[in-house]
């Protein structure tokens, strides 16, 4: 049980320099404190399998400072039902965000693709860097439309001219378009606020803290960065920006949206802590 025991401690509180055991090292640590004489490495991996233990592999977890309270399941239900209700003629439903730092990464010889007998595409190792780009998206919850634009920095000022954007933009038969962000100042700064009082149009929804999962749009980035960003290789700035705006066009030709239902939500939910009463 020497192994499973050090398994289940953090490699520091035996002294070592390791962010995780992996099985060679505890059997260096077995041989180390004189536990045994030898032992090899697979072993020590039958042992653990034994006992379902993998420390090696690492998961992010969020230790909350406070208790979820009810403001949090208040800004949850709200964005929930956003999602799923029924909407008017008048309404639509955006999730918006920024995916930054973009980069060319221009490559130093060309880009050679897949060829026959299993050769898969070439990428050259060195790159040059050009710069980055951030790109504003807002991704309709009903339709699966993407409206995106890409600027050099990301700051209040590229954000209103975002929703300036999306203003012209959508129909103007959609009298109210609602907005699902997360809380980075950019998105409710002096200077956006002042823009929403004149463009009664707009209105705010923030998701919870440490919520990310909650915005759609995150789930399009995740589309975007498999399928366009996999492999970064680019001229330059300009040529990325197209490439984003072509990407955009080519996927709102056969747009769908996400599968998000109460009942799915829910599952998710019910592994948060219950709201303490007032």
């Amino acid at each position: 049980m020497h192994a499973v025991k050090i398994a289940c401690e953090r490699p520091e509180d035996r002294g070592r320099s390791l962010a995780t055991w992996f099985c060679s090292d505890i059997a260096r640590q077995l041989e180390r404190e004189g536990i045994v004489e030898s032992i090899s490495a697979s072993t020590v991996q039958r042992i653990l399998a034994s006992h379902k233990l993998k420390p090696w592999r690492i998961h992010m977890w969020l230790s909350p400072k406070t208790p979820r309270d009810a403001e949090f399941y208040s800004r949850v239900n709200d964005i929930i039902t956003l999602y799923t209700r029924h909407l008017c003629k008048h309404e639509a439903v955006l999730s918006v965000d920024e995916k930054t730092s973009l980069q060319p990464r221009t490559r130093l010889h060309p880009t050679k693709p897949a060829m026959l007998g299993n050769k898969p595409t070439l990428v050259e190792h060195e790159y040059k860097r050009c710069g980055a780009l951030q790109l504003f998206a807002a991704f309709d919850t009903r339709s699966g439309k993407v409206y995106g634009r890409t600027f050099d920095r990301k700051r209040q000022k590229e954000f209103i001219e975002f929703l300036e954007y999306l203003n012209v933009s959508i129909p103007a038969d959609i009298t109210l378009i609602h907005l699902v962000l997360d809380n980075v100042p950019t998105h409710h700064g002096k200077k956006v606020r002042q823009w929403l009082e004149k463009h009664p149009r707009f209105a705010m929804h923030f998701t919870p803290v440490h919520c990310s999962w909650m915005n759609q749009v995150e789930q399009w980035f995740g589309i975007l960065q498999r399928k366009r960003f996999r492999m970064a290789d680019f001229k330059d700035k300009a040529d990325l920006a197209e490439k984003v705006h072509q990407f955009i066009d080519e996927w709102n030709e056969t747009a769908h949206p996400f599968n998000w239902s109460t009942k799915s939500v829910a599952k998710i939910m019910a592994d948060a802590p219950t709201v303490k009463a007032a």
